[in-house]
């Protein structure tokens, strides 16, 4: 078990147990949760860390900003500080001073006639500098780009890859892998609501609006991984929607890739040959893939090859056998509001249907 699990666990068992009307404070502290998770041990979510060069656009002008209002916010601040130590002290019997309706204030008038010139001028260069990122946002060299398909649904992450020759795409769920220092050009969707991409490390926030097609563009020129999130709210599970983004060198992406295209290993005993035939006769093949069997739903994600990613149910827990055994016998538990139904095997049956899905490496 990961550094931070057993705290985040605790968490979400206490927020489970809470009524019905009270489900936004469940969901709260599940991220709360999630949070103590990612302080100790989780993939880089931080857009102060620039890890590509469209990140590093984003930042340089945050930081042109930060500057600019930080030098202005010092200078209001001085000035009220001057003008409080130089007023007049007057007691409470003393008359108003009203000489200055009848006598022109010169000094004064050039100062905020100045400053208020200085604040055009800062605000039409922090205008230039917007303007000058988006164009710099726009000019990412594109050749030979990795082109994929992001879907949000409530609440998980759809990616297809495009096929490079007929019949080799794939798809995969709340995981992307892409190649250091190579463009990635990813197709935006929503299944359902509106759903926001954002992996802060690496660009920028992209809204995804049901019924239309966005892109965004982006390059890791760093290798890690990043952790991205739906940055538009969407619904009960919000902010248990997360997902990585894994930058490798290109031949490891290369190796990724090929494991991906290939299909589900065939049972090698017969407590696997029941899973199987559990899995592909019951309520999963109607909304699950597994490429290299008979299962070929398109509700939820494709589990050919599940067990080789580090986290279940869009990052909410780590991909352990008995986190998935507990998230097929009863995932409202475990993230509330998913809209996958708990099961009704027998345990027997059960095991026998994890022990296959195991082997989906």
């Amino acid at each position: 078990m990961k550094t931070g699990q057993a705290p985040r666990q605790s968490l979400r068992s206490a927020a489970a147990s809470l009524p019905r009307r009270l489900i936004p404070l469940r969901s709260a502290a599940a991220f709360c949760g999630g949070l103590a998770l990612e302080v100790r041990a989780a993939p880089a979510h931080d857009a102060l860390s620039p890890a590509g060069v469209q990140a590093s656009h984003i930042f340089s002008l945050w930081t042109v900003t930060l500057t600019v209002c930080s030098l202005v916010f010092a200078a209001v601040l001085i000035a009220l500080l001057l003008a409080m130590a130089r007023a007049p002290r007057a007691s409470r019997d003393a008359s108003p001073d009203l000489g200055s309706l009848e006598r022109p204030e010169r000094r004064v008038r050039r100062v905020v006639s100045a400053a208020s010139i200085a604040s055009v001028v800062l605000l039409f260069g922090l205008l230039l500098a917007d303007i000058m990122t988006d164009r710099a946002l726009s000019r990412l060299p594109v050749a030979d780009a990795v082109h994929l398909e992001m879907t949000g649904h409530q609440w998980w992450w759809e990616a297809r890859y495009a096929d490079d020759t007929p019949g080799s795409g794939f798809a995969v769920a709340n995981e992307l892998h892409v190649p250091v220092g190579r463009p990635v050009i990813i197709s935006l969707k929503a299944d359902d609501v509106i759903h926001t991409f954002w992996v802060p490390n690496l660009h920028g926030k992209k809204d995804m609006i049901p019924g239309r097609e966005s892109t965004i563009e982006f390059r890791a020129d760093r290798a890690g991984t990043y952790r991205g999130q739906c940055a538009e709210f969407c619904g009960l599970e919000h902010a248990l929607m997360a997902f990585t983004v894994v930058a490798e060198p290109p031949a490891q992406y290369d190796a990724w890739v090929a494991r991906q295209r290939t299909p589900a290993p065939q049972p090698l005993n017969a407590l696997q040959a029941q899973g199987e035939r559990l899995f592909t006769t019951g309520n999963c093949a109607g909304c699950h893939t597994v490429r290299g069997s008979s299962a070929n739903g398109v509700l939820g994600p494709d589990l050919t090859h599940v067990m080789s990613r580090p986290m279940l149910a869009a990052e909410t827990f780590e991909n352990t056998p008995a986190n998935l055994e507990s998230w097929i016998k009863a995932p409202g538990s475990m993230k509330p509001g998913t809209t996958m139904p708990a099961s009704q095997l027998s345990a027997q049956d059960l095991n026998a249907l994890v022990a296959w899905i195991r082997t989906l490496q």
